[in-house]
């Protein structure tokens, strides 16, 4: 079965692939303005949940297309082309020029913003240790110390993270009772450093979700929903103790697929506001004038079988106070103590970890 899945979307990648490349350069902007949308027509995977009710893909063509001028500059061009990607309100849509990128942000900026990187410089303090993407330190500020809590600020799956890098930063936290590891913010980059560091908090394996990618032209052209799992360490350090993971609104793409990696492990509550969602997986694709563009071609569903691409809701919900941050106070790693607190003194009657 998982070799049926992996030939047919290899056969999918390759024929993507194959018409993706313009042998022809043309700098007509009714060609390349029909190449982007015929592209997005054929290979885009969320227009059933991206287009406004009552309005189709077609009705989108005609909308932006009369706006087009022969000899219009490429200023224009891109203009018109960007506000057509952006009708489908996706921040995995992008058109790459050698001038400009084009892009739907509002999936974050329509929202509060989740914490203040100042402040999270005041948590940190000056002694903190670095370990790839990491930042971490046992928290102290406000009087945490004897809390016993390991802070690890994680503000980007771009910049690179490494096994040994986790290792290094978990075993010199190994004398915190719990780690709160803050992703808010966290745009994404790469979905293999997701699973990497997600392995490090599961001592078995586990059905996390299902991928379902594009087979044909057709809208509704998908393979069936192929089981993803999420699989321990075979070797390296394992946190098996209570973890909290903060996350925003600013949690998207790769970000938000490592919360649909956390959630619901036995020891991981998940706290903040919902993600921002980006669970479709991109490609990329080239216009007649060496433009680029980059679309969802993938979708993603967690174990229940939800699509997950706009957002994940977290266990427990925090807001962030940009009152109480003028204070020196932030309201998410605040409540996320005050949560660990509890959870340990229940521990204590109980014997039991309870989220």
């Amino acid at each position: 079965m998982l070799r049926k899945f992996l030939y047919s979307l290899i056969a999918s990648i390759w024929a993507l692939s194959s018409c993706s490349t313009v042998d022809e350069f043309s700098s007509d902007p009714y060609k390349n303005y029909d190449q982007l949308w015929e592209t997005l027509d054929k290979n885009y995977c969320y227009f059933d949940l991206k287009l406004p009710r009552g309005v189709t893909w077609r009705d989108l063509y005609h909308k932006h297309r009369v706006h087009l001028r022969p000899n219009m500059s490429s200023d224009s061009l891109f203009l018109i082309m960007t506000q057509l990607l952006s009708e489908l309100k996706d921040g995995h849509v992008n058109l790459a020029t050698p001038f400009d990128y084009g892009r739907y942000w509002r999936w974050k900026s329509d929202y509060p913003r989740g914490y203040d990187t100042e402040l999270i410089e005041d948590y940190l303090g000056d002694d903190y240790r670095i370990a790839g993407a990491m930042l971490y330190t046992r928290l102290q500020k406000n009087g945490h110390l004897a809390d016993s809590i390991g802070y690890i600020r994680l503000s980007s799956f771009a910049s690179g993270l490494s096994d040994g890098n986790i290792n290094a930063a978990l075993s010199r936290l190994v004398d915190c009772r719990a780690l709160i590891l803050d992703i808010r913010g966290n745009g994404g980059g790469q979905v293999t450093t997701s699973d990497l560091l997600a392995r490090h908090f599961i001592n078995k394996g586990r059905l996390i979700g299902y991928m379902s990618h594009k087979t044909g032209p057709g809208h509704n052209d998908f393979s069936p929903k192929h089981p993803l799992h999420l699989k321990p360490l075979e070797r390296g350090l394992k946190w098996l103790r209570p973890v909290v993971l903060l996350v925003d609104r600013g949690v998207y793409s790769a970000a938000n697929d490592f919360t649909l990696r956390m959630k619901g492990l036995p020891f991981v509550t998940v706290m903040g506001t919902q993600t921002g969602g980006g669970a479709g997986l991109p490609m990329s694709s080239e216009l007649p004038n060496g433009w680029g563009v980059r679309f969802s071609s993938s979708r993603t569903f967690d174990a229940s079988g939800a699509d997950i691409e706009f957002g994940i809701q977290p266990d427990k919900e925090l807001q962030f106070s940009q009152e109480k941050s003028r204070l020196g106070y932030d309201t998410m790693i605040e409540g996320a103590v005050m949560y660990l607190r509890d959870r340990f003194e229940n521990f204590k009657r109980t014997r039991r970890w309870e989220k």
